[in-house]
């Protein structure tokens, strides 16, 4: 537990110091992997009042993320990982958004020099977190895992189902985007990317039967992100729904704008269907690609809930608190 060590011993804040003699008003923010959804997320760090990105690491300084980074008058590396021990690209969270093999070695570097990951692949090391169903999560751990975007998009739906219907025997989840929102790395990754979904499905509802699909639109290369999460049960009345059905939309919404109830409720086969589409922000990525929009909108509400909570009880010079499980403890 290094990482809250350092918090207990003065040595993160210290850190701040050691550069800056001032109280910060942002967190230094790193990002390794230049792919599309790194320079996303550099487009919405930018744009946060509570982050500044100070590192932008890959390892080809001609691949057009860097080459986009570096017009933007961000500092760049083409160092990978190494990047991150060089003292003026000191940073307090980083987003990695490699690969789940990569982000294996990763954890262990973030986690010796204090910093807090946020993982972006579906690694299976950090903690899940889904923002709309609470972030103690991002206060008690040192590496949070953003679980997939099949899971961001389906989870806190599937929650409630769970919650609201009694005895639901098992979750389908089905996922359907465009072929060219989804890149190499998650192709590379898909027995991974099913296992996370499933652990994040399971550790909000409860639930441990799941079935999760994810396909490729091959014929409307511009489709939204569509998921579908069906509850099945022996009790299939709707009406129950819409009240915290309503609420976890509004939750959802408040940093995925694009979150958008389709269709349903709706008996199906056994079942309670929801039907759900996600379009993006546009910022770096197309509108359709809602499927790297709202797990990138999922990272930065993390970020920016710590990024509020350091700066607070640093400006206040008081301690930080955390979370651990059900006990709120001050560090």
């Amino acid at each position: 537990m290094q990482f809250i060590k350092a918090l207990l011993n003065g040595d993160f804040l210290q850190r701040n110091k050691g550069i800056d003699e001032s109280v910060p008003s942002r967190l230094r923010v790193g990002i390794i992997g230049t792919g599309k959804i790194g320079v996303d997320l550099l487009v919405k760090v930018r744009r946060s009042p509570w982050m500044e990105c100070v590192i932008f690491s890959g390892r080809n300084f001609q691949s057009p993320g860097m080459c986009y980074a570096a017009e933007l008058g961000v500092p760049v590396s083409d160092q990978g990982i190494n990047a991150f021990f060089e003292p003026r690209y000191r940073c307090d969270i980083v987003f990695d958004a490699t690969s789940a093999a990569n982000h294996v070695e990763h954890a262990q570097v973030f986690d010796g020099l204090g910093i807090l990951a946020i993982d972006m692949t579906p690694s299976q090391i950090g903690e899940c977190c889904v923002p709309a169903l609470g972030m103690n999560e991002v206060l008690a751990n040192k590496n949070i895992s953003m679980i997939s975007c099949g899971g961001q998009s389906s989870i806190p739906v599937a929650q409630v189902l769970a919650k609201t219907i009694p005895n639901v025997k098992k979750i389908a989840v089905k996922s359907i985007v465009s072929p060219s929102s989804i890149g190499p790395g998650t192709l590379a990754n898909l027995d991974e990317y099913y296992h996370n979904t499933k652990a994040g499905l399971k550790k909000y509802t409860g639930i441990s039967n799941f079935d999760v699909e994810l396909f490729v639109d091959e014929v409307n290369p511009e489709t939204r992100m569509l998921t579908s999460v069906t509850a099945y049960a022996d009790t299939t009345d709707i009406d129950t729904l819409h009240a915290p059905l309503t609420a976890m939309l509004q939750k959802i919404q408040a940093y995925v704008p694009g979150y958008k109830l389709e269709r349903g409720p709706v008996v199906v086969d056994g079942g309670i269907r929801l039907d759900l589409s996600v379009e993006g922000l546009g910022d770096y990525l197309p509108k359709y690609a809602g499927n790297l929009d709202i797990i990138n909108c999922a990272a930065i509400a993390v970020a920016e809930h710590y990024a509020q909570a350091v700066l607070s009880a640093t400006q206040a010079k008081k301690p930080l608190v955390r979370y651990h499980r059900n006990l709120q403890l001050e560090y």
